[in-house]
């Protein structure tokens, strides 16, 4: 039976970013302590000036712009296209990246992972989706004020902004019916 738990955006843990550059709002994880240990990772980042990102070697990474007018990277020494609001891009956490800001301050999501550890899928939707998974970890995170979830034996869930439901030990085909703008991660134990 596929476990549920309903994460609010109001009681995620805030922490400095690794190099001590801005903050974050940690969302959920797999295990481990600080920022060691996790599989995968799942968090919100304030990010108020242009400026590097910390390193996560042995990771990868997918940022996506949330609020704000936007980012370029500069990963290795090369830049990236212009990330609008949600529109994700992936790189090396063990790269080598700084952001120069579009405008002014941004709000952005990302997701950490150990590719060796986990597969995962990362996709934005908008509107009204009828989604399946067979991934053993469902993560459905609302990027909208109001975004209702319907799954065949469990209650309707409404998710207000950035709040995210997290779905453990899916065994079958799991069905979702989702409306509003919201983010549906996939992770597969390797």
């Amino acid at each position: 039976m596929t476990q549920l738990q309903l994460l609010r955006a109001q009681d995620y843990p805030r922490m400095p970013w690794k190099n001590g550059g801005g903050f974050t709002e940690e969302i959920t994880r797999d295990n481990g302590e600080g920022l060691d240990g996790f599989g995968w990772r799942l968090s919100i980042a304030d990010i108020e000036e242009s400026g590097g990102f910390s390193v996560f070697a042995g990771y990868q990474r997918i940022i996506t712009v949330l609020q704000g007018d936007g980012m370029r990277l500069l990963v290795d020494d090369q830049a990236s296209r212009p990330l609008l609001p949600f529109d994700a891009f992936a790189f090396s956490g063990e790269s080598q990246v700084s952001c120069k800001l579009l405008g002014g301050a941004i709000r952005d999501f990302n997701l950490i992972y150990a590719p060796q550890r986990y597969r995962a899928r990362l996709q934005w939707f908008d509107g009204t989706s009828r989604l399946y998974s067979s991934a053993s970890t469902v993560l459905l995170f609302a990027a909208s004020n109001q975004v209702e979830v319907a799954m065949a034996g469990h209650e309707p869930q409404r998710l207000g902004l950035y709040d995210c439901l997290r779905l453990e030990g899916n065994d079958g085909l799991l069905g979702l019916d989702v409306h509003g703008r919201f983010c549906l991660i996939e992770l597969i134990p390797r």
